[in-house]
């Protein structure tokens, strides 16, 4: 007999195209926000051409942009923080069978029917087991191939999580850079009609 265990697909699985880079500022490739540093400058740039709300609207819609990304990211966080469990839990089963396979006795487990119902079932020793790989697919392996598939799944989806955790902190950064430039165009701005006032 044959045992079922779920492993959910690897969603985003970017682990073989990600270098270990650790000064890397963003494993999405999220743009990063330029300081405005010289508000004169800026504003004096031929693409600004000292028009504000055009300047500030372009800013918002950047803004506007990172807090999309921010969801993305969330999203797949808190997937990510779903399926490690899940694939641990299956991995610790493929451990239990393998532990009972050379025995000649049952092992006494419990099924998930659906949500919240559970049903009693005697599963006796095998060596293959079958995994649910998405997308209404599900092949059979060894164990130890399977143990392999989950070690290596488990890992994959630890450095993802890693990556989405790194590039959430990069993306609050922009945040922070993008509402400051705001801040200071706008003060730019006001101090150049006060300054017009003022000669007027």
């Amino acid at each position: 007999m044959t045992y079922v265990v779920k492993r959910l697909k690897m969603e985003g699985d970017k682990t073989d195209n990600v270098a270990d880079d650790k000064k890397k500022k963003s494993y999405a490739g999220i743009p990063e926000a330029a300081f405005v540093d010289d508000v004169d400058a800026f504003m004096a740039l031929e693409e600004n051409g000292g028009d504000v709300d055009k300047v500030l609207r372009r800013l918002d819609e950047q803004h506007s942009k990172y807090k999309f990304m921010e969801y993305n990211l969330a999203s797949k966080r808190r997937r990510l923080k779903t399926q490690i469990p899940d694939l641990e839990n299956s991995l610790n089963m493929i451990k239990l069978l393998q532990k009972q396979s050379d025995s000649p006795k049952e092992i006494e487990t419990q099924f998930l029917l659906s949500e919240q119902v559970y049903v009693k079932a005697l599963v006796p020793p095998t060596d293959k087991v079958c995994l649910w790989l998405g997308a209404n697919v599900m092949l059979e392996y060894p164990l130890d191939e399977a143990m392999n598939l989950l070690v290596k799944n488990i890992d994959t989806a630890k450095k993802n999580l890693g990556y989405v955790e790194h590039d959430l902190d990069f993306l609050r950064d922009q945040f922070t850079t993008t509402e400051v430039n705001m801040a200071r165009v706008y003060n730019w701005d006001v101090k150049k009609r006060q300054a017009a006032k003022a000669s007027s």
